[in-house]
């Protein structure tokens, strides 16, 4: 599997368009558990792709009244 491999600052921007989601949040995530699933590789963290998108679809809604998973 050749997939791309995002570091913490090009998963925020990835995740976060022109406001990018902060190197904090994603580190805050990761000990929450609440994040994307990531990859760590010795003391590099890194993010695919696959997963970002996976984590942007779990939070579509169809309405404000939705409850959060």
């Amino acid at each position: 599997m050749n997939e791309l491999l995002f570091d913490e600052e090009g998963a925020g921007r990835y995740l976060g368009g022109t406001r990018p989601v902060s190197k904090r949040t994603l580190q805050r995530w990761r000990l929450e558990g609440s994040g994307p699933v990531y990859i760590k590789l010795s003391r590099s963290v890194r993010y695919r792709k696959s997963d970002l998108d996976a984590f942007i679809a779990a939070g579509l809604r169809h309405s404000t009244s939705e409850y959060a998973e």
